[in-house]
């Protein structure tokens, strides 16, 4: 049983609509339906005539990603979709076959997925996240019983790879389909921003853990302007970071934030609490710290509560450090070491 990855744009702009409609969605809008092609033979000549010009290294690549998404993936094979929005990856199953459909607008290839779970990336080991970080928009991961694993999160139990829990043996493969693309050959193709950035989340997550991730950002919000109160470990009441502008702090925009450091999501009761407090306090704006993300329940209330309340995760919380580590304290680099590279940009294919 082959394990699928598909990405939903090169932005994540279709991730919404794969996880509220129950789809996989890919690109390639200038294909027309496909439904009539039967045979990786009229696919490539359609790709051919579709696109005049590209290099035929490019159309094979093409081809080895729409096909699979065309007629190889099977009812009940498991998916995963890497987010691009947050910081995560949702978990689920194909529930039938491909289908040329009009969503917002707009006429698109999907296929139905039955999304089971949402799990922060630390729910998987470095070499599951690193197989998922390939410039493919359609994919497999075959090695290191990928399979079995992401099933067993599916089911909510740890990534065995993490827990150390034996991985239950299956008929997963321990090769790709011939002629699929495989994440686990694209060796030169790794997403190596992701890369680095899951290096960092990992390194936040084990020197950060708790109430030191408090400190975390409020030194990052020392970057940003602000003058930072941290309230002490123990019962805060829901207030964990007040900040301020002004040479006292006391100047708007003035905000209440809320950290949490768990792994698992955090649900809307927390976002109903912090609105509380910040009545309370008077503040003009809250922040919500979720290293594991959000429940949709919060994420929708979230969205109607936009010019009060924003919501960090992971990713937020690393795009702040990279934009204002060179004004942190050395106390905080040493804890935190990071350094700049340049490396040569590639175009990602579909």
């Amino acid at each position: 049983m082959p394990l699928w990855g598909v990405r939903s744009g090169k932005y994540g702009e279709r991730e919404a609509l794969a996880l509220d409609e129950g789809l996989a969605v890919i690109g390639w809008e200038e294909l027309p339906d496909l439904s009539t092609v039967k045979s990786r033979d009229q696919l490539r000549s359609l790709l051919q005539a579709t696109y005049v010009g590209e290099k035929p290294k490019t159309l094979s690549n093409w081809e080895s990603q729409i096909w699979p998404f065309l007629a190889v993936m099977e009812k009940g094979d498991p998916i995963v979709l890497p987010l691009k929005k947050r910081s995560g990856f949702a978990l689920g199953r194909i529930k039938g076959p491909y289908n040329y459909a009009t969503h917002g607008g707009e006429r698109l290839h999907t296929r139905p997925v039955e999304w089971v779970r949402e799990v922060p990336r630390s729910a998987f080991a470095q070499d599951i996240q690193s197989s998922f970080g390939a410039f493919l928009t359609v994919f497999q991961v075959f090695r290191n019983q990928a399979e079995q694993r992401v099933v067993a999160v599916m089911a909510g139990n740890a990534d065995p790879a993490i827990s150390g829990a034996p991985i239950p043996p299956t008929k997963s493969l321990d090769a790709p389909v011939t002629g699929v693309a495989a994440a686990d050959e694209d060796t030169g193709r790794i997403d190596i921003e992701q890369r680095a950035e899951d290096a960092i989340r990992f390194k936040i997550a084990t020197v950060f853990k708790g109430h030191r991730l408090s400190a975390l950002i409020g030194a990052l919000l020392e970057t940003e302007g602000y003058v930072v109160m941290v309230s002490p470990p123990g019962a805060d009441g829901g207030v964990d970071i007040l900040a301020g502008k002004g040479p006292l702090g006391l100047d708007a925009p003035r905000l209440v934030v809320q950290v949490k450091s768990q792994d698992s999501s955090v649900d809307v009761t927390v976002l109903r609490e912090l609105q509380g407090v910040m009545s309370q306090l008077g503040a003009d704006h809250g922040l919500l710290v979720a290293w594991g993300g959000v429940t949709k329940a919060l994420l929708r209330e979230a969205q109607r509560l936009h010019f009060q309340i924003r919501l960090w995760d992971s990713a937020d919380v690393i795009r702040a450090l990279q934009r204002g580590y060179d004004q942190m304290s050395d106390e905080m680099k040493a804890d935190l070491p990071l350094k700049r590279i340049w490396t040569l940009a590639e175009d990602e294919p579909g």
